[in-house]
Parts: structure tokens; sequence; C-alpha cells
């Protein structure tokens, strides 16, 4: 498996799966009702996808969302429609990398009412469109906010993160937060750093020394240019 893998299966299974995921837009016949929801992970980064209302908030947690708020619910085609009318009109991507998510997340707002301003102003533009579903019923702008769910809001932000796995390298230190895949380990006082929980998979790991330390590992510093972008 390579060093850089977040997959837990080979190149095969992986196309086999995602021939069978309402994610890869593969399926049209779900008779299960679907949300469409509004995320945000930092300033100037914001998404549009969707869920099933089985699921609830999951889809969000294991995507780090900051905040989010529901736009609608009806069939599955209407979502998917509604996704697609956002990425055209209102110019939402649907996907943001998860490298660009943990980048941001040192320079997040203080005030949960910033954190949502994004998502309320988009939120209205979204309603507002003329080529709205008529199976899709809106949803009320009501923002979920994850900052402590996920422990964002304790010290520090993680201005680096391990880049791959190597045989033989360690890591340790306290955990201070978890976003999505991906863990804030401050290895030493003030140094936080973040480990994408998809890269250990089909490694085997023993118990690292006492202490924080990262020993080994590559580990990408993430630019202060971020500052500049929004």
């Amino acid at each position: 498996m390579s060093p850089r893998s977040t997959g837990a299966r080979c190149e095969e299974c992986a196309r086999l799966d995602r021939a069978h995921s309402v994610a890869a837009d593969t399926i049209a016949d779900d008779p299960r009702p679907y949300r469409v929801y509004l995320a945000w992970f930092g300033p100037g980064m914001a998404k549009v996808g969707i869920t099933a209302v089985e699921r609830g908030p999951a889809r969000l947690l294991e995507q780090g969302a900051v905040c989010f708020s529901w736009l609608g619910t009806g069939p599955l085609m209407a979502a998917r429609r509604t996704e697609e009318l956002l990425r055209a009109a209102l110019r939402v991507p649907d996907r943001i990398p998860y490298a660009d998510k943990r980048a941001v997340r040192a320079l997040l707002p203080r005030a949960a009412d910033d954190r949502a301003a994004e998502v309320r102003e988009l939120h209205g533009r979204a309603v507002a469109l003329a080529q709205w579903p008529e199976s899709l019923r809106p949803e009320p702008c009501v923002i979920v906010d994850h900052v402590r769910t996920f422990g964002l809001d304790r010290g520090p932000g993680a201005r680096a993160e391990v880049e791959r796995l190597l045989p033989g390298a360690g890591l340790s230190g306290e955990l201070v937060a978890a976003a999505g895949p991906d863990l804030h380990l401050e290895v030493r006082e003030g140094r936080i750093v973040v480990l994408d929980t998809r890269l250990v998979r089909g490694w085997g790991l023993v118990p690292a020394a006492a202490g924080g330390d990262v020993r080994g590992f590559p580990v990408r510093e993430f630019t202060q240019e971020q500052d500049g972008l929004f």
C-alpha cells in the first residue's frame, strides 16, 4: 500500500464500491428520502452535498464540517438536481479536499455567528433560485456548529500535517481535537500536528514512547499565505 494512500481497498475493489455509490452518482432509483446540506469548513470554504435522511448529521461529522445547515429534503434525484443547481448558479462546489479543510482550521473565527455567516447567506440565495425542484421541500436555515464537538475551541490551531507513513517512524502526543478523519496531536507545547487516520489503514501499529514527538515522518507545514486568501 502506498504511504500516501487514504483508501482501505485496492484499486479494483474501490472501483466496484464506487459503482454502487450514491456519492458517485451511480444510483438513481434509491427510494429513501435525502437531504441537501450546506457545509462550511473555514473562511471562503463552503460546499453543497446530499445525505440520506436516516443518516442524520453523520456525513457532516465524517467530513469535518465546522458548521452546516440543511437546505432541503426530498427524493434522491431532486436532491441531485438541487446540488447541481447550486454548483451552476451559485458556484458552490460539491467537493473540498481534506488538505484544504485542515489548512484553514487555525484561521476559524472565534464567534459562532461569524462562522455561520457564509452558510446563512448561501442558504438565502439558494432557496430564492427560480429553478428550485418542486419535489424538494426547503428547510429553514438552522446552523449546527461542531467547533466544540471536534475540540477546535481548545488551544492553538494545527499548523502542520503528517504527509505519509513510513516503517519505523513514530508519532506521539496529546489528542486535543478530532475533526472528520483528522486527529490533532500536540507533540510538544504549542505545536499541533494533524494525522489523517485514513493513512493508518493497512499499517501495523505499536504503542509509542511517553511524551510528544514526531520521529521519521515527513511533516508539511501549513503556509501562512492562507491568511491572505480570505
